[in-house]
């Protein structure tokens, strides 16, 4: 198996930070694996599998694509100490997309959904020394209804390699009966305060706060578990996150039982404004901001859903911003909560969609017939749910306690600034109704792109657009702000660093010197004229390559920027300059 990292163990560092407590025990590594017809544990294994990586995945070690209908098996065995009046809590990061989990041969729960973590509490089933964990999958991939991002069977053009299984960490913790089992922060600008909220297991009632600044103490005070404290920051410790300054608070949160964790917030506040020429424009901390971003789509050569490693999302993430961008649209998926700790640190804003699921998708309305006739139907209803493929009402329901547990989730993370529920009527409904969910469940008041592309319902923050294939024209918009929430995707294939003959894209450059003047041109003396009609937000398509996906600024293996980082810089300070001029 070609791998090594660290010792052997995937993604050694701890999974949650927004919930960390020290002691924790990694499962990621070898297990052994089969693929049956049966949900019945196998007789035999047909050989190892590296956890985190999906079987699709050549990391994983298998190559082999999960198909529906079938049932993959995990098996490991681990070795624990019970703690005396302890607790233990099995996590998965994800497991896409259906899984039961048996510990010693006895069931110890499920899950549906294969994009948010999920926890069983295993201290009834598991004993002193060695123990056997069992866990069986199921995956329609787009054979089914739920959500599953651009993931297809038969890959091919902008859908790709479907992938199935275990693809985030798994890991064991054992906590003391009475122990923090959740945390709710919410910064308030407007009165120079935190408010937080602790959810309490065990009959735990009250809990000490403490608020750090750096090593500095700026806060502390007490928690009633179910209830929301307030606790000031004082004027001397007021320090607002942006991307060019990303501070962090630390917060540490103890019980008498000896639990403790350590979470983290940020003061800033993401809203709109209207500006003196009567167009509303996004705002970061009350003032005016131009978000310069990319699509990122989360695909990797060696591990598809799964990076390659902790650092390997950094790379990408802090190259995007030495190029000068500030934002990145993460498409139709959920990444692990550790990508979106190292946006929050390092100061890159995050637009999150939900990831899409429905029937299958009917291309010659959604993605062809849309683009002949945009005047047309871009305000196409979206209650013709045989149409925008969601007919099922078991599915609808999934979908929408999926969006609701996205949003608590990913909720707390400083650098998430919008939330987007459908993206191109891809198993699009009642698109009114999920932003009205979204709304009540971001105390932060994010702004909603509510249906990115077209099929707009009229409600949201944005007047989302997706501009490819006709000259660009931003209409001046009163009531929502004007957002190019896709574009460009000029297609390049850079010698000896493609994995498939595909080649799908926007346009076409023969060179690496062509792709650099499309973009550039497109910059320029397309884009920086719609500045001045109220364009707040431009997401240019997209990080990387990904598969037949040749238009990413990066090489899907990430070897080579393809677009020279000081043509990117360049084209940033010209936009940056244009819109100050404009927002005033």
């Amino acid at each position: 198996m070609q791998y090594d990292q660290m010792g052997g163990v995937p993604f050694p560092e701890y999974p949650r930070p927004l919930l960390q407590r020290e002691e924790w025990m990694n499962l990621n590594g070898v297990w052994r694996y089969a693929i049956t017809g049966t949900a019945e544990q196998p007789a035999a294994y047909e050989g190892d599998i590296l956890v985190p990586y999906s079987p699709e995945a050549p990391l994983s070690g298998v190559g082999r694509q999960l198909q529906p209908g079938e049932y993959l098996h995990y098996h490991r065995a681990f070795a624990v100490r019970k703690g005396d009046g302890m607790r233990a809590l099995l996590h998965f990061g994800a497991v896409d997309y259906a899984c039961e989990v048996y510990v010693n041969g006895a069931h110890a729960g499920g899950h549906r959904g294969g994009y948010l973590p999920f926890t069983l509490d295993i201290t009834e089933r598991i004993t002193e020394g060695e123990n056997a964990l069992h866990v069986v999958v199921q995956d329609p991939s787009d054979t089914g209804h739920q959500a599953r991002g651009k993931q297809k069977l038969q890959r091919g053009g902008m859908y790709y390699t479907a992938q199935s299984g275990i693809w985030q960490t798994v890991w064991l913790e054992q906590v003391p009966v009475q122990h923090v089992a959740g945390l709710q922060i919410t910064p308030r600008l407007a009165d120079a305060c935190v408010m937080i909220r602790a959810e309490l297991a065990g009959g735990a009632d009250t809990a000490q706060v403490r608020i750090l600044a750096g090593e500095k103490s700026v806060a502390e005070g007490e928690l009633h578990g179910g209830e929301e404290a307030s606790f000031a920051i004082p004027h001397d410790a007021l320090r607002l996150w942006s991307p060019e300054d990303p501070f962090l608070y630390d917060v540490i949160v103890t019980l008498r039982s000896g639990d403790s964790v350590r979470s983290y917030f940020a003061m800033r506040e993401y809203g709109t404004t209207r500006c003196a020429d009567g167009l509303l424009r996004f705002t970061l901390n009350g003032k005016p901001i131009l978000l310069n971003g990319l699509l990122d789509q989360g695909y990797w050569p060696e591990g598809l859903y799964t990076p390659p490693s902790d650092e390997a999302m950094i790379r990408d993430i802090q190259t995007m911003k030495d190029m000068g961008f500030n934002l990145l649209r993460k498409h139709v998926k959920i990444e692990p909560q550790r990508w979106y700790h190292h946006c929050d640190r390092l100061g890159m804003i995050v637009w999150q969609d939900m990831p899409n699921g429905g029937g299958a998708y009917h291309a010659w309305f959604v993605t062809y017939a849309i683009n002949v006739l945009p005047a047309v139907l871009r305000r196409f209803p979206d209650r013709f749910r045989g149409i925008l493929a969601r007919k099922d009402e078991a599915a609808r329901s999934e979908y929408t306690q999926e969006l609701a547990l996205m949003v608590r989730l990913l909720g707390a993370h400083p650098c998430v600034g919008s939330f987007c529920p459908f993206n191109e009527g891809w198993g699009q409904f009642d698109a009114c109704s999920a932003t009205a969910l979204i709304r009540s469940l971001d105390p932060q008041g994010r702004p909603v792109d509510e249906a990115s592309g077209w099929f707009d319902q009229g409600g949201g923050d944005m007047y989302s657009l997706h501009n490819y294939f006709f000259p660009l024209r931003v209409r001046r918009q009163t009531e929502r702000v004007a957002a190019l929430t896709e574009y460009g995707g000029v297609a390049w294939a850079c010698p000896g660093h493609r994995t498939t003959e595909g080649s799908y894209g926007y346009g076409a450059a023969k060179t690496q010197e062509e792709f650099a003047l499309k973009y550039e041109n497109l910059m320029l003396k397309t884009v920086i004229p719609q500045i001045r009609n109220g364009l707040s937000a431009l997401i240019y398509t997209q990080v990387s390559d990904v598969e037949d996906e040749i238009n990413g600024l990066l090489t899907y293996d990430r070897q080579v920027c393809k677009l020279p980082p000081e043509v990117a810089q360049r084209c940033a300070a010209a936009l940056r300059e244009a819109f100050d001029a404009a927002a005033r």
